[in-house]
């Protein structure tokens, strides 16, 4: 590699790192000014940044919102530790309509409920557009015209994908209790407290924290 490419992946490199956002090839290319790299020339260092990883203890991963360097799951038990806040504790109600309005979107509350069997109480559903892993994009052309909820881009970032295409099929889901292991969630979201939707379960869910390298000094407090 010429020491011009090379310093052009030392740039993208130092810029991946420093921002608390995930950043598209668009955002890359808007670093520099003209002649500004290709798309082409820009995917191409991605690729050599991404197989550097390779040995390493990170990894540079394409989410819905662009890419972004983060923790490998092998090694966010121990990164964890860096922080004094517990991973988040799901109840296993909040969860199951997580994962109803991931798999049926768009999908109503009632819809949930009949689903469900029992009632999804306000909260949970305030909870979800608290950690902006749900939004209402709609109502129902029926009576009362009920809200159309819908999963978001965070989610798909928080969770490691890059499509709901990446949403593990329900026969690969052998239990509930697997969902905290088949994603990789990251720590310090929005709205972690002790309220009864997330600590009430009787058998609540851990789900596994990944620890980012982007992460700001104020998600670390």
């Amino acid at each position: 590699m010429s020491q011009a490419k090379e310093h052009l992946k030392q740039i993208i490199e130092a810029s991946l790192l420093a921002s608390n956002e995930p950043l598209t090839v668009d955002n890359l290319i808007k670093l520099f000014e003209s002649p500004a790299p290709s798309e082409n020339e820009i995917k191409m260092i991605l690729d050599d940044l991404r197989n550097e990883c390779e040995s390493r203890g990170v990894e540079l991963v394409e989410v819905a919102s662009g890419y972004r360097y983060q923790v490998k799951q092998d090694y966010a038990r121990w990164v964890g530790n860096l922080w004094v806040e517990k991973p988040s504790r799901l109840s296993r109600a909040l969860l199951e309509t997580l994962a109803l309005i991931a798999y049926r979107q768009p999908i109503t509350r009632a819809e949930i409920e009949s689903v469900r069997g029992v009632s999804v109480s306000s909260h949970i559903v305030k909870t979800l557009q608290e950690y902006e892993w749900v939004k209402i994009i709609g109502h129902r052309d029926v009576p009362g015209r009920p809200a159309l909820l819908a999963t978001t881009k965070r989610f798909l970032d928080d969770f490691n994908l890059k499509s709901l295409e990446e949403l593990p099929t329900l026969a690969e889901l052998r239990d509930l209790d697997e969902i905290g292991s088949e994603f990789e969630l990251l720590p310090n979201m929005p709205g972690d407290n002790p309220d009864a939707d997330i600590q009430s379960s009787a058998e609540p869910i851990e789900v596994a924290a990944i620890s980012t390298i982007g992460i700001s000094h104020e998600e670390q407090k």
